[in-house]
């Protein structure tokens, strides 16, 4: 337990050092369609100078896992992934569900989307309580227990094979609504295009109706 709640502190202590970093990701994250705003809320921050043992990530977005308890997971994404690997994780890190503070935020429904800066579009900019995982593969079967009390949960299927085989893998388990998105599309890239609204109408989600 000692050895938990130290690792939740050099955690938050690296976030809150990270979080100083992010005016570095500004132009970034506006190409993303996500303010500077919203990524001060979700403690986003740029490891400009690295904790021990994250020289790895340096000048990578990193990414928190908070939890009521405390941060328990940081994912770094490349903000130049085109000569890069896209994300990188610590080493011994098991996968996690994203943004699980929505689960308390959401009324009777909820969104599950694929990738940290999806589910932060779609939670922060939308508004869709949403949750997120890592990648389509990532699922974990206590995550459905986490989300068996909803009556609805709002998939938001990336577009392309793996993203609709995970989609259907997860209505087979959870009463699901499918969002497809057009091939090569997901939820950020919709948003950057067509707005929040155009989202909120393609899942049958209207203002009145949150």
């Amino acid at each position: 337990m000692k050895q938990r709640e130290s690792q939740k502190d050099l955690l938050g202590q690296a976030v809150r050092k990270y979080q100083e970093s992010i005016y570095l990701a500004e132009d970034y994250l506006a190409s993303r369609g996500i303010p500077i705003e919203t990524a001060r809320l979700a403690r986003l921050g740029v490891v400009e100078e690295p904790e021990t043992g994250h020289e790895a990530f340096t000048g990578r977005l990193a990414i928190p896992y908070l939890t009521k308890t405390g941060v328990v997971d940081i994912r770094f994404r490349s903000l130049n992934p085109a000569v890069e690997p896209k994300y990188m994780g610590m080493v011994g890190s098991d996968t996690k569900m994203y943004n699980v503070l929505d689960i308390e935020r959401a009324g009777d429904w909820i969104g599950v989307c694929e990738g940290e800066l999806d589910t932060l579009t779609m939670s922060r900019c939308i508004g869709i309580p949403c949750v997120g995982v890592p990648g389509a593969n990532s699922w974990k079967k206590h995550y459905t227990r986490l989300l068996a009390d909803f009556e609805r949960v709002f998939v938001f299927a990336d577009g392309d094979q793996p993203g609709k085989e995970f989609a259907t893998s997860l209505s087979r388990e959870l009463p699901c609504t499918i969002v497809n998105f057009a091939d090569g599309e997901d939820v950020n890239s919709t948003y950057i295009k067509y707005g929040a609204d155009a989202i909120r109408e393609k899942a049958g989600l209207t203002n009145e109706a949150d």
